[in-house]
């Protein structure tokens, strides 16, 4: 099972927060906001600053804020920021693991990883951030992640971000 990490799942919910926000935010105020604890929340921020997503602010009326757009970030970058290079296996882009020679599928594991980052590519926050927008899965295998409004759906199961 591909599982994403808890920090890059609380950093995606932190940038989001912090691009409908719009404005400055503190650690203590997103983490309120977002239920994120505040010590996991600034651990995120202070990375994502240095990841070049938010830019921080000091002084008694700083705060965080977004680097750009939640349109210009795609969920791939923050993973990218937040846990490093997007892999499935050990032995992606060019690194070599234990088995490699006994394998056989040394390399081959780059198609794979170069399908999962280019479909996060196609993701933007602002894609995460609109509950309207429903991931399109007939379309998916040939056109990678689509991602459809309200008006194209046909219903959704109750327990979809959005749904009452």
């Amino acid at each position: 099972m591909l599982r994403l990490s808890k920090l890059a799942d609380y950093a995606t919910v932190v940038l989001v927060r912090l691009g409908v926000r719009g404005d400055l935010a503190t650690a203590a105020s997103l983490a309120q906001e977002t239920g994120v604890p505040e010590p996991t929340v600034a651990k995120l921020l202070k990375g994502l600053a240095a990841g070049g997503l938010v830019v921080s602010y000091r002084g008694a009326r700083g705060g965080y804020r977004l680097a750009e757009e939640l349109k210009d970030i795609s969920v791939a970058r923050v993973i990218t920021v937040v846990d490093g290079p997007i892999c499935v296996t050990a032995c992606c882009d060019g690194r070599e693991c234990a088995h490699g020679e006994t394998c056989g599928l040394s390399g081959q594991w780059d198609m794979v990883n170069g399908a999962v980052r280019q479909a996060l590519e196609t993701i933007s926050l602002a894609d995460m951030a609109n509950p309207d927008l429903k991931f399109d899965p007939s379309s998916a295998a040939s056109a990678g992640a689509t991602m459809r409004g309200p008006e194209e759906q046909g219903g959704c199961h109750a327990g979809c971000v959005g749904n009452p």
